[in-house]
C-alpha cells in the first residue's frame, strides 16, 4: 500500500535502514565529525528499537575490507546479523531487497556511509521502484562536504525527502501523552540529543520532571 509523502512517518508505515556504518567507511568520511555521525546513527537505531519499527542492517565486504558494523549500533540489536554484500548498491543485493519487501513498508528511512555511493545508489533505485525514501542526512556522511551535499541534492531532485535523526524520533513519538514510549524517547534524547538532551536533563533537574518537549 502506497502512502502519500505528506503522511507523517510512523513506526507502522515506515522501516529504518542503516547501510555500511563500518570502520573502513568511517575512515573516509570528511563531510562531518565522525563521532557525531556514530552518535546520530545510534540514536536512529534506538529510535527503531523503542518504537518497534522494522530495521535493516547491512554491511559491505565486512570480512575482507570494511570491517564489522559499528559495535555501538550492533549493541542496540545484538541478535540481528547485518546483511553483508559485495555490491556497492544494496538495492542490487537479493538478500537486502528481500528484507525490504518483507517489511511491507513503502516509506524507507535510510542512512549510510558514504552519502554519494551507499546512500545515493539505493535511494535512487528505491525511488525508481516506487518507494518513498527519507534520507537521514546527519546519520550519513561523505568523503567531502561537496560529495555529501551534491549527493543529497541529487537524491532530493529524484524525489527523496531529507530528514534528521531527531526529527524521525519526534515524528514517531508525535504526542507527549504517549506513555508507552515517553520515557524511552527522553532517554534517547538525553544520551544522543546534544543541546536538546542537555535541555531535558536541565528541565528534569531544575523543575522536577516538566513536559519533555
Amino acid at each position: 500500500m502506497f502512502n502519500d509523502k505528506t503522511d507523517l512517518l510512523t513506526a507502522d508505515n515506515s522501516a529504518i535502514i542503516l547501510i555500511d556504518h563500518q570502520p573502513q567507511m568511517l575512515f573516509g568520511v570528511q563531510s562531518a565529525d565522525r563521532q557525531t555521525v556514530i552518535n546520530n546513527t545510534v540514536g536512529l537505531a534506538k529510535t527503531a528499537k523503542v518504537f518497534n519499527a522494522p530495521i535493516i542492517l547491512t554491511t559491505v565486504a565486512a570480512n575482507s575490507f570494511s570491517g564489522p558494523l559499528h559495535p555501538q549500533v550492533q549493541e542496540v540489536f545484538p541478535d540481528q546479523q547485518p546483511i553483508d554484500r559485495t555490491s556497492m548498491n544494496s538495492w542490487e543485493d537479493e538478500n537486502f531487497l528481500a528484507a525490504v519487501k518483507k517489511t511491507g513498508r513503502k516509506k524507507l528511512v535510510m542512512a549510510a556511509l558514504w552519502t554519494e555511493v551507499c546512500l545515493a545508489f539505493p535511494a535512487l533505485s528505491a525511488i525508481r521502484d516506487g518507494y518513498e525514501v527519507y534520507i537521514v542526512t546527519d546519520a550519513s556522511a561523505g568523503t567531502t562536504v561537496e560529495a555529501h551535499n551534491m549527493s543529497v541534492e541529487r537524491m532530493i531532485q529524484a524525489g527523496a525527502i531529507p530528514v534528521t535523526w531527531q526529527s524521525v524520533l519526534l515524528e514517531y513519538q508525535r504526542d507527549w501523552a504517549r506513555p508507552e514510549t515517553y520515557d524511552a524517547v527522553l532517554e534517547i534524547a538525553k544520551q544522543h540529543g546534544g543541546a536538546y538532551g542537555a535541555g531535558v536533563i536541565y528541565a528534569y533537574t531544575m523543575f522536577g520532571g516538566s513536559e519533555g518537549h
